[in-house]
């Protein structure tokens, strides 16, 4: 069955567009045009992907991705305004896997959409076992990570950065590295790649995994238990 695609969009004229698109690319879709009706439909369907309008009348795009992303990891792409880049870097942090910038391209929306879905679906080499940093435990095939035995809720895009460094224990990865390792078809920032981290380090610290996660000033990022 193809992936459904919940569409989250006030403009009525925008979201058929999308709507079009998605459905000539073979996905179903299901369309919302406010907050607390994309929650509903959110709930009702378990959408395989989420686009998500920033400004949304009540219940604004930002809240309604805080929601999802405490039910679990599904995909969610927002749609901003050029002007609101505060609001693109907040939604990262909130776990938000991508984002588009109004006015777009269709196409390019539905480009986003397949890299994101490829990513998630993405088959793994059956060979592959656990990755094990200190107590962190990332196991690439069931795409989940565990710290003590216990499951981390990270969104796809954390996981695949956790992944990558857990690959490479001990050494400094760049900013640049990391951005092609989980979002190689994305036009984002490389502050994208803080945002994200900011995220990991959180859940790490919650579930105290001890310090893991070290910033490396002027390079990006390594993990790393303590000797």
């Amino acid at each position: 069955m193809s992936a459904l695609i919940l569409i989250v969009e006030d403009e009525p004229q925008l979201a058929e567009v999308l709507e079009a698109y998605a459905r000539q690319e073979g996905y179903r879709t299901e369309r919302a045009g406010d907050g607390l009706t994309a929650l509903t439909v959110y709930r009702a369907a378990h959408p395989d992907l989420i686009l998500l309008d920033v400004m949304l009348p009540g219940r604004g795009g930002l809240d309604v991705l805080k929601t999802v992303r405490s039910d679990g990891p599904t995909p969610v792409i927002l749609v901003t305004a050029r002007a609101e880049e505060t609001d693109q870097i907040v939604g990262l942090e909130l776990g938000a896997d991508d984002y588009v910038v109004k006015p777009f391209r269709p196409r390019e929306v539905m480009a986003r959409v397949k890299a994101v879905l490829r990513r998630v679906h993405a088959p793994q080499d059956d060979l592959e076992r656990p990755l094990r940093v200190g107590p962190l435990e990332v196991d690439r095939r069931a795409a989940r990570a565990r710290v003590n035995g216990q499951p981390l809720n990270l969104t796809p895009a954390e996981f695949r950065l956790l992944a990558h460094l857990a690959q490479v224990p001990g050494r400094a990865c760049t900013r640049e590295e990391l951005l092609a390792a989980a979002l190689p078809e994305s036009d984002a920032l490389e502050r994208v790649v803080d945002a994200h981290l900011a995220s990991v380090r959180r859940k790490l610290d919650a579930a105290r995994a001890g310090q893991l996660l070290h910033t490396v000033r002027g390079v990006g990022y390594r993990l790393e238990a303590a000797p």
